[in-house]
């Protein structure tokens, strides 16, 4: 399925009778709230939030061209995340029956809606690989492999890339504070793994990081506990 412009979407029958503007800081819904409202963004940047405890956990940061809230498109669930505006900008808003009649006539929003919850699920299984990973820079490390896959494709894996991804997202990703993901990408392009350049995060060699991927997964799991590769004291 061909990629949506999202600035086509300003200009879409829909945008007009379901576009909805908001301001930097607005609060577009509250974890544990009935979801009854899915957004398709337009312009600007959401952050998506979910709390642990007494922190506040960053999920994703939602760009123009994302869905987001898509659990509204459900029966009778709650919003899992908070959604704050990032900076100013617009979204499509979208109920259950609105979603019908976008489906039925405006087959460019309906693809690119179909498109977004596809790409969602895939961020999801993502996600569960990445949070199984112990280690702060193996985690990085993961989220970086992934988008460069998400980007070029799966079989991808020679050649260099180039990632249009902030701290912030990134740790989003990553499911860490923005700290450690500057602390792990100063490693990463101290060691060559990365480099950056115009607020992108080059990566020059795919196959390194892939092969990375490999070694830290395999020390993470010599260094689990119970591991048939975990080492023994000798007697």
């Amino acid at each position: 399925m061909p990629e949506i412009d999202p600035a086509k979407l300003d200009r879409s029958p829909a945008a007009g009778r379901f576009g909805r503007r908001f301001g930097a800081g607005d609060l577009l819904f509250l974890e544990g709230d009935p979801a009854t409202e899915a957004y398709l963004l337009q312009e600007g940047r959401v952050r998506l939030v979910k709390r642990v405890g007494a922190m506040e956990r960053s999920l994703r940061v939602a760009k123009p061209g994302n869905l987001f809230g898509e659990a509204a498109l459900g029966h009778g669930v709650v919003h899992n995340a908070t959604a704050v505006a990032v900076e100013a900008g617009a979204a499509l808003v979208l109920d259950q029956a609105t979603l019908a009649e976008v489906l039925g006539s405006d087959p460019a929003i309906g693809a690119r809606i179909l498109r977004e919850l596809a790409r969602r699920l895939l961020e999801a299984e993502d996600q569960v690989e990445i949070h199984l990973v112990r280690d702060a820079r193996s985690k990085v490390v993961l989220t970086l492999l992934k988008l460069v896959q998400r980007s070029l494709g799966v079989g991808v894996t020679m050649g260099s890339a180039s990632l249009a991804v902030s701290p912030m997202e990134l740790g989003a990703r990553a499911g860490l504070d923005v700290d450690t993901v500057k602390r792990v990408v100063q490693e990463l392009r101290d060691a060559g793994y990365v480099s950056v350049a115009e607020e992108r995060l080059e990566v020059p060699d795919i196959d390194a990081l892939r092969e990375l991927v490999a070694l830290l997964d395999l020390e993470d799991h010599i260094a689990r506990p119970g591991s048939s590769f975990a080492p023994t004291r000798s007697r």
